[in-house]
């Protein structure tokens, strides 16, 4: 791969944590408990939880990529 190919790949995935980060935001905001009805705290705090891993484990992903790309990119050496 190109290094310039390389290094947009990599701002490309970590524009992607960005807007997974600001998904996850969003989700526990509409998951939470209201006065007017609606989930109530014990599934709230639940749906939370369960959210939170599921992104954080894209997160993750996508920042060890973009981590490789940006290695590939710039032409230093990175683990065997």
């Amino acid at each position: 791969m190109p290094p310039k190919i390389a290094k947009l790949a990599a701002l490309g995935a970590f524009a992607a944590c960005v807007g997974l980060a600001l998904l996850w935001a969003l989700l526990l905001y509409v998951a939470r408990p209201t006065v007017r009805g609606g989930i109530d705290a014990t599934n709230a705090v639940v749906s939370w939880i369960s959210l939170s891993g599921m992104f954080l484990a894209l997160i993750g992903a996508h920042i060890v990529l973009a981590r490789r790309l940006l290695e590939l990119g710039t032409g230093t050496p990175g683990r065997p």
